[in-house]
């Protein structure tokens, strides 16, 4: 980031646009918001990809241009594309189960913005709490090990999109511990972010966790003919 300023502030304010959507969105409509997230979810990997191939061509010691990031997915559209797709199906099926969640304990109607806050504070509405975190950890936790190392790994490798889900299933598998503390992380930091006025810390979470999730790939992934990335994990 700080070798590059320009192309981290550059992605870290489209990442803010897209925050600043779903705070609209969640201001308006709450149970709405994991379906608009989905949304976002077709945008992200691609402008994440753009951040592993500045982190990529650094390691590799080429110089990264803006241009060059915004285009790095090109040559791997099909692969991207499927598991983008994958990726949204499991967020519409998400977005579907919270409503379903929020239908059952609220039978009454979809509460507000202040209602959905003061039903999260509430003891007496423990177990509307329980299944939403229930439900909503479980839909987390698969996107996450599904798109922990697969989209940098697309990138670096031109790998198919089952190969490479299959590959970031496995480094969530077989490094549970680690992977489940990265996850903390990242929710933590996306989360203190967001609480900062109009979310204006994620235009510097944003391209740092893109970065580190690059340096996560190149970490627990070992390729064997290169000591840069890594064929098994």
């Amino acid at each position: 980031m700080l070798a590059h300023p320009g192309i981290s502030t550059f992605y870290g304010t489209a990442f803010w646009l897209m925050a600043l959507v779903l705070q609209a969105v969640f201001r308006s409509k709450p149970e709405y918001t994991m379906t608009i997230a989905s949304g976002c979810l077709l945008v992200g990997p691609f402008l994440a990809m753009g951040l592993y191939d500045v982190s990529r061509r650094r390691n590799l010691g080429l110089q990264p241009q803006l241009g060059e990031s915004l285009t790095c997915w090109d040559r791997h559209v099909p692969s991207m594309g499927m598991l983008v797709l994958v990726l949204i199906v499991l967020e519409l099926l998400w977005g579907r189960a919270s409503l379903v969640v929020f239908a059952v304990f609220f039978n009454t109607g979809m509460p507000s913005t202040t209602g959905v806050v003061q039903a999260v504070f509430n003891p007496d509405n423990w177990e509307f709490v329980a299944a939403y975190a229930v439900v909503g950890g479980g839909f987390a936790m698969l996107v996450f090990s599904i798109a922990a190392v697969s989209i940098p790994m697309i990138l670096d490798r031109g790998t198919d999109a089952i190969s490479a889900a299959i590959t970031s299933l496995e480094v969530v598998f077989h490094n549970t511990a680690v992977m489940l503390v990265w996850g903390a992380v990242i929710s933590l930091l996306v989360v203190g972010a967001l609480l900062l006025p109009w979310g204006a810390g994620i235009l510097l979470v944003g391209p740092l966790l893109g970065h580190a999730t690059w340096h996560a790939y190149t970490g627990s992934v070992r390729w064997a003919d290169t000591a840069v990335a890594g064929t098994a994990p």
